[in-house]
């Protein structure tokens, strides 16, 4: 038996005897489903653009530079068509069975909720919601993916913003409250996808009292050596091999 599968052997032996996990995931969990994440060799910090992609998710430069920023947010960030993957889908499944408590991700695409999950906590907010800075009118991604330059109210005229925390924004403090209550509550967290680089959300692991401690990440993270268990690889291929036992 190689490394791998004992641990995953060990993965699967902890879920079937935890009732309460919570997943915390990164841009990862959803590079299965096609949408590039941040940091990795292909992501979007490797590519070239006129600014670097971290001073356009700026609040600043969306104010200052607003239809650049939109025409960078239409090509890369919004991905409408993408489609849950086994990871996404094995996390509803874990908690329509009763073991997984909730879903913190720092994703914005929506494909925990698309795959059946219930409680998921956005701590960076979602491309689904938009609303006018204005009059606060809901607007769904397509208002965004089908318009011209900067998005405007039908109602009032007014810029239409996407309910995602832009860098120089704070997390809305609702969401990481309840994001921190259900970790602090957990009997296991699962870490996935996530290079735990981003920050304040990397900090939420410290608020981790179990001692069932999973990391899946294809390339290695600062908290590796904190975990109690290490599994390298896709998050999606390596979830899709547990197998969901109700309570």
């Amino acid at each position: 038996m190689d490394e791998l599968t004992e641990k995953l052997q060990v993965l699967q032996s902890w879920i079937d005897e935890s009732r309460s996990i919570v997943f915390f995931g990164g841009a990862g969990v959803s590079t299965e489903s096609g949408i590039p994440d941040f940091r990795s060799v292909d992501g979007l910090y490797h590519q070239q653009y006129d600014y670097p992609p971290e001073t356009i998710l700026s609040r600043t430069f969306f104010d200052q530079n607003t239809a650049e920023f939109y025409r960078f947010y239409r090509s890369k960030m919004l991905c409408t068509t993408a489609q849950p993957n086994a990871a996404h889908k094995k996390l509803a499944q874990l908690e329509q069975a009763g073991r997984l408590r909730s879903v913190v991700t720092q994703n914005i695409d929506g494909l925990h909720q698309a795959a059946g999950s219930k409680r998921v906590w956005e701590l960076h907010g979602s491309v689904l919601r938009n609303y006018c800075m204005h009059c606060g009118a809901s607007y769904p991604a397509d208002a965004i993916q089908n318009s011209q330059g900067v998005p405007k109210c039908t109602a009032c005229g007014g810029i239409i913003k996407p309910d995602v925390v832009l860098y120089e924004e704070s997390l809305d403090s609702h969401t990481l409250q309840e994001a921190l209550n259900d970790i602090e509550q957990a009997d296991m967290l699962i870490i996935g996808g996530t290079s735990l680089a981003v920050y304040p959300a990397a900090s939420l692991i410290h608020y981790y009292r179990g001692r069932r401690l999973v990391l899946i990440n294809k390339s290695p993270t600062p908290y590796d050596d904190h975990a109690d268990l290490v599994l390298a690889g896709p998050i999606g291929r390596l979830l899709d091999q547990i197998q969901v036992h109700p309570i």
